[in-house]
């Protein structure tokens, strides 16, 4: 960001210039005059129009220069081939930063981007910020700023809202309004000619009233310099992102298993992951894990009491603790005492607390006050259905009194209609979240769970190891000069050579005499398989051979699959055969690198050999990775019980596949060139034995 200091003057300006103000009810300079002086905006007003003298009991003015004061900020509302002079005149009263609300530019097409271009380089060049266009405006419930057309004005909070959207903007209005819920800041970012997501991240994470930055995003700008900034404003305060629009590019053809299996919103979901962001997967859990963060204090740990008064929706809440990957604890025995005391005979004390049915407000005080000083405790959810004894509003109090000051979050979930409504709206006055479902709740712990995990993950020390990367450079220019993209196995094989992995020894053949040469030369038995730029699925055709034990067979195969091969492909070119030693068997996994062209290299770890594209068992993680997050690639998959040791299995050497995915990490960032690669099958064996590169193929930038 460039200037932070243009960003407090888009939010807290002295002085608020309205350029296209209207007179006529219904039009949108009309609605922004009257939402400034309805929401109690405390700095002074100029309304702009040449038609009239005065609007709302304000002075108008023709042009923003005749006010005499210096603007601070200005909000733009004319048609869209005025608004560049406006915008002039605007920065020639002194403003340094614009909204500009009006539409008809880069979203209508060639016309209306060259216009959109003119704006924002202008604002560029005489280093003025620039919001939109094409936006709803800006609100700041801090000094009652409703610079926007939106029909509501928030009360004061501690979630700030930045939105792509301006029709989702004042869909949240409404949400908040029709909850209780304050906002600190509401942001319409539009087109993005300037003011984009990473900087109103960055400006936010310094804004006091803000405890949750929440943002709906269909595009990010520079992904590289996004994940670096929301990296650092996740590590001061939580934030939240609906990211959508991510399917089209997910099905874009690809030529290796990585780069089909390396979607677009896998690629987001990576650099959410890097960065600490918390994803929200709908609108619903959006606004479930904003408010959690926004009132209630983070978890120490991930293991979670619930309290109800009614044994199914306790067993949902347990259910959702379990699969959520968290953990359902039994109180300490002292304090599961102390409340077995309490209760009728009936109740239980296990985790779930039943208070039973028939419980009343006190009963829920002595609970929720008996498990929040439980050091077993993290996180408490209070679940409660409206019975005939039930009291919603009193309990509700009591919750609130008693998890004032805690340490601990408490979260709850009044489930039912009209009976639990008062008590809901309650319960968020008094800054307990409450949720319609206990899953939805347990969702919401799940959310700041992985945040602190996240905030307390050890310091990353990305390894460097002593590679050849020179070999690397001949190989990559050889490649360059050949005007071929796909690199073949022979010279991917070389490249991974370079960086310290063990290939087995072999050669490439062009006839069935050098076959068997250099099968005699690595030792029998040996694989065969082809090799050609054209032939990118080797097994697909026919084009592997295993276990080949004597020279005959050497002939015999190779015969047949040169004929074979030519015969099905006959504009393919043929370089001719690969002959390596054969690997001993192992467990087969696939490693994989997709560059993604946002946010740089992915990298992918799954069950290798026929399965991957079969099960789809994988993970991804941005490069560059330290160890910690090689492991976490292999615990992300299913497959992961599978390489720990199943069923009287020995467990492989998991050292190895994360130091081969750190080597790759390394080789891919060292190398931006090289787009796409599979290593597929990586052969692992038991601790001590060094896995084996069976299979290699790379895809090279820069090649037409």
């Amino acid at each position: 960001m460039e200037d932070p200091v243009m960003l407090e003057e888009l939010l807290y300006p002295r002085t608020l210039a309205v350029v296209g103000a209207s007179k006529t009810p219904g039009k949108v300079g009309y609605a922004i005059l009257e939402n400034l002086l309805k929401s109690g905006y405390s700095g002074k007003i100029i309304p702009v129009n040449p038609t009239t003298d005065e609007l709302m009991g304000l002075r108008c003015y023709k042009d923003p220069r005749e006010a005499g004061d210096p603007i601070d900020h200005a909000v733009i509302v004319v048609p869209n081939k005025a608004v560049k002079a406006a915008i002039e005149s605007s920065v020639a009263a002194g403003a340094r930063a614009v909204t500009v609300i009006t539409a008809g530019f880069k979203e209508t097409g060639p016309e209306g981007l060259a216009l959109e271009k003119e704006i924002a380089d202008y604002c560029r060049r005489r280093k003025v910020r620039l919001l939109g266009p094409n936006c709803l405006g800006l609100i700041n419930t801090e000094n009652g700023m409703n610079a926007s057309f939106a029909a509501q004005m928030p009360k004061p909070g501690a979630i700030a809202i930045v939105s792509q959207s301006g029709a989702l903007c004042t869909a949240i209005l409404d949400w908040a309004e029709g909850r209780g819920v304050g906002l600190s800041k509401l942001i319409s970012i539009g087109n993005k000619a300037d003011i984009c997501e990473t900087d109103l991240l960055e400006c936010l994470a310094g804004d006091a009233q803000t405890k949750v930055i929440v943002a709906y995003l269909e595009s990010i700008q520079s992904g590289a310099e996004f994940i670096r900034i929301a990296e650092s404003v996740c590590v001061q305060k939580p934030v939240v992102i609906l990211k959508a629009g991510v399917t089209a590019a997910g099905g874009k053809a690809a030529s290796s298993h990585t780069g089909s299996l390396a979607g677009a919103d896998i690629a987001y979901g990576a650099a959410f992951k890097r960065a600490g962001i918390v994803r929200a997967d709908d609108f619903e859990s959006l606004f479930d894990y904003a408010l959690a963060f926004a009132n209630q204090p983070l978890p120490r740990g991930d293991r979670v009491v619930v309290i109800t008064n009614a044994g199914g929706p306790g067993i949902m809440a347990a259910d959702a603790v379990e699969l959520e990957g968290m953990k359902m604890e039994s109180l300490t025995p002292s304090v599961a005492e102390s409340i077995r005391a309490q209760l009728p005979p009936a109740a239980s004390v296990a985790n779930p607390v039943d208070v039973l049915g028939d419980a009343e407000p006190g009963r829920y005080a002595m609970a929720l006050e008996a498990v929040l000083a439980d050091e077993r405790a993290d996180a408490v959810v209070v679940i409660l259905t409206p019975q005939a004894m039930s009291d919603p509003d009193a309990t509700a109090r009591e919750i609130i009194r008693v998890a004032k000051g805690s340490t601990k979050p408490v979260l709850a979930c009044f489930m039912g209609g009209s009976q639990v409504t008062s008590a809901r709206a309650m319960l968020l006055e008094g800054g307990i979240p409450d949720y319609p479902s206990p899953e939805r709740a347990v969702r919401a712990v799940k959310a700041m769970v992985e945040y602190v995990k996240w905030k307390n993950r050890p310091p990353r020390v990305v390894t460097r190891f002593p590679v050849n990367r020179h070999r690397v450079e001949r190989i990559l220019a050889r490649q360059a000069r050949s005007g071929r993209k796909e690199m073949g196995e022979v010279e991917a094989k070389e490249i991974l050579k370079a960086y310290d992995f063990y290939v087995p020894p072999g050669g490439l053949a062009r006839t069935a005499e050098e076959a068997i040469m250099i099968a005699e030369r690595v030792g029998y038995p040996v694989v065969m398989k082809i090799v050609s730029p054209d032939i990118l699925h080797k097994s697909d055709v026919g084009g592997v051979k295993l276990n080949l034990g004597k020279a005959q067979e050497v002939q015999d195969a190779f015969d047949l699959m040169m004929l074979r091969i030519s015969r099905a492909h006959p504009d393919a070119y043929l370089r001719g055969v690969y002959i390596e030693k054969m690997s001993k068997p192992g467990r087969e996994v696939i490693l994989g690198m997709h560059r993604d062209p946002q946010f740089g290299p992915m990298l992918m770890f799954g069950l290798g050999g026929i399965f991957v594209e079969v099960m789809k068992d994988v993970s991804f993680y941005l490069a560059p990775i330290t160890k910690n997050e090689a492991i976490q690639m292999l615990q992300n998959t299913r497959s992961y019980a599978l390489l720990k040791g199943a069923r009287g299995q020995a467990a492989v050497d998991m050292d190895a596949i994360a130091g081969a995915l750190q080597r790759i990490s390394q080789l891919v960032t060292d190398f931006p060139q090289i787009e796409e690669m599979d290593i597929n099958p990586f052969i692992v064996g038991e601790v001590g034995t060094p896995p084996v590169v069976a299979d290699a193929r790379m895809i090279i930038s820069g090649v037409e």
